[in-house]
């Protein structure tokens, strides 16, 4: 059994390039179905469709599913938010293993500054919202939901900056998005989760304690991580730890050592499952998702957006910026080579594009109270679509045109 290598520069900056341009064009199909849902919702003879085939609201939705050894029954957006949202959670596992084996985050003076950035992002942003909100104590539970960066968005935006954009600066970004992944799961996971079920709870920990042995043991066939990972999820579904986590425990059971083929099996279902998810499970998580009535006006002031507006807007780029400030002048970290300030602040900016996540932990938070999932929305799409915009206009200002090779000199 070949031992687990970090991947050489080469393989690792070639498989960056080939997921930036995945998360690229999914960054725009995600802007995409994000705008059908939008004008779908408001569509005086389509908005009743919509809202019956993607309401939070059992007796009212088109469709729901009979959950079997349980008396609970779940409509259609939660069997999308549940269900195949865990591929995208099981996705991001992937993502974080491989950084921390052998990527940007496996050594600490390379990780430090993308680490310290992300705090940055998490901590600053859930206090604006805290201190906005502190007044209504319902609203107050969305605190986690201007935490999290949506990757595919930020590095689509990025990738509209072209070539003035160097590679390290979109591994920056990369980097501090996956910390962010880590820390929202983490949040997901210890704040967001329902009554306990013990017995399914320690069913699904057991069966994962197997598939983790039996991985470290053996090559297993990709059927077998399919298979035990479903019963993992269906354990967690009914224990009330949220679905998705199970995702992010069975990816961290997937090894990376070399296989006979020469690619490691993390490496396979990586690339296997990176399409399917940004083609096709985050285009419809966005279209369940972004979809919110306007009909009746919208008020900014609300605890709720006015909160997802303020971290999102102000208090991640005020975080990212401070805290790399400080891991930078304290010698922990350094800043990436051929990158200034001013472009890292155009990174902290695009940080404030919360989206997908932001979206999800909202459905977690205010599931007692849908007229707040609507506010949530609304305070999401505004300052993603805003940052995104500041983003874009910060780094293509800031960043120097590439200097064109003369022909002679090829």
């Amino acid at each position: 059994m070949a031992s687990r290598q970090p991947l050489p520069p080469t393989t690792r900056f070639l498989a960056f390039r080939e997921f930036a341009r995945t998360e690229a064009f999914a960054g725009v199909l995600l802007m995409a179905f994000a705008a059908v849902a939008l004008v779908w919702a408001n569509i005086p003879d389509l908005a009743e469709a919509y809202n019956s085939l993607f309401t939070l609201d059992k007796d009212a939705a088109w469709l729901t599913v009979d959950l079997p050894l349980s008396e609970k029954t779940k409509p259609l957006i939660l069997w999308i938010n549940d269900g195949l949202m865990a591929l995208f959670f099981f996705l991001v596992g992937l993502e974080i293993k491989r950084e921390v084996l052998s990527g940007e985050l496996n050594e600490p003076r390379k990780a430090s500054l993308a680490i310290f950035a992300a705090i940055g992002g998490m901590a600053v942003p859930a206090m604006f919202y805290y201190f906005t909100a502190m007044g209504n104590s319902a609203a107050v539970e969305g605190w986690g939901i201007p935490m999290a960066t949506d990757i595919a968005f930020a590095l689509g935006i990025m990738a509209l900056v072209g070539s003035r954009a160097p590679v390290v600066l979109k591994v920056f970004l990369t980097a501090v998005a996956i910390v962010d992944d880590l820390g929202a799961v983490l949040v997901i996971a210890l704040f967001y989760t329902a009554k306990l079920n013990v017995v399914a709870l320690l069913i699904g920990l057991a069966v994962l304690a197997i598939l983790w042995v039996m991985s470290s043991k053996i090559d297993l066939p990709i059927i077998a991580y399919a298979l035990l990972g479903i019963v993992v999820w269906y354990a967690f579904l009914l224990s009330g730890v949220h679905a998705t986590i199970a995702g992010v425990l069975v990816a961290m059971t997937v090894p990376m050592r070399t296989l006979a083929n020469g690619k490691s099996m993390l490496y396979t279902m990586e690339h296997g499952l990176h399409p399917w998810v940004a083609y096709l499970v985050l285009p419809i998580f966005a279209l369940a998702n972004a979809g919110v009535g306007l009909a009746g006006g919208i008020d900014m002031g609300s605890p709720v957006t006015l909160g997802i507006i303020l971290g999102l807007m102000i208090g991640k780029p005020i975080g990212v910026m401070v805290m790399s400030w400080i891991a930078v002048k304290t010698g922990i970290a350094a800043l990436p080579a051929g990158v200034g300030w001013m472009q890292i602040f155009g990174v902290a900016i695009l940080t404030g594009v919360g989206f997908t996540m932001s979206l999800f932990i909202a459905s977690l938070a205010f599931t007692e109270v849908p007229a707040f999932v609507d506010e949530a929305k609304i305070g999401i799409l505004a300052a993603s679509i805003g940052m995104g915009l500041i983003g874009y206009l910060v780094l293509r200002l800031t960043s120097p045109a590439p200097v064109a090779t003369p022909l002679a000199a090829v």
